[in-house]
């Protein structure tokens, strides 16, 4: 059932250049990453990405900068668009388990009345990447982001073997993921890459900074 998505920004990318026709493509969505100003625009790229055979998603970035009535104003106008799932972005680590909550209720409340459905995309800034995972899941989000040994920019994303041990759902099988962490995540770590917790990008979850002034 594998599908392969790749993430589109607003603004930093022109899909009427970039996007071929799903039938000449092995991309099956796009997913419109937006700041809630930028909703306008990623609507039209919604609806491009739709009209040329893809799948889509909108994925809200930097929730904890945003206030409450504008981010419900958003979602309304995302749930119009033929977009099949609204995720939640924690796009610097800020949050905790019970914002986690009071945030997803809100996403649901809307998805509900369009039929859509939410996700979430976590950071680990501050080691809470898996646990508001879970938390999300709880509350009832469907499309959960993950990564093998948390590989993600800066501070990285919730841990793809954690989550899959945590569903302990039949149908997944930890042991190929744990195999493929050895094999070749182990090794590039030792070959140098670098990503992960670590203080700068902790103090950046803290005070709910963008990564860039940690990366500097």
């Amino acid at each position: 059932d594998m599908a392969i998505s790749v993430m589109s920004d607003v603004g930093r990318v022109d899909l009427k250049e970039e996007v071929i026709p799903k039938k000449e493509s092995v991309i099956d969505m796009y997913r419109i990453a937006t700041y809630v100003h930028q909703v306008p625009s990623a609507i039209e790229m919604i609806e491009y990405c739709t009209k040329m055979g893809y799948r889509t998603s909108c994925n809200v970035m930097a929730v904890t900068k945003t206030q409450e009535s504008n981010l419900k104003q958003a979602l309304e106008i995302i749930a119009q668009s033929p977009a099949e799932v609204m995720v939640i972005v924690d796009s610097f680590g800020a949050l905790y388990p019970e914002e986690i909550r009071r945030i997803s209720d809100i996403y649901l409340d809307i998805a509900a009345k369009y039929n859509k459905q939410v996700g979430i995309h976590a950071h680990n800034n501050q080691q809470l990447a898996f646990a508001n995972t879970v938390e999300a899941v709880g509350d009832g989000v469907d499309w959960l982001d993950g990564t093998y040994s948390e590989m993600g920019r800066g501070a990285g994303n919730c841990a793809m073997e954690l989550l899959l041990g945590f569903l302990k759902n039949p149908k997944y099988n930890l042991y190929p993921a744990v195999q493929f962490i050895e094999k070749h995540m182990t090794k590039l770590k030792e070959d140098g890459v670098v990503w992960g917790y670590d203080m700068q990008y902790l103090l950046t979850g803290m005070l709910n900074q963008h990564p860039r002034t940690a990366i500097q």
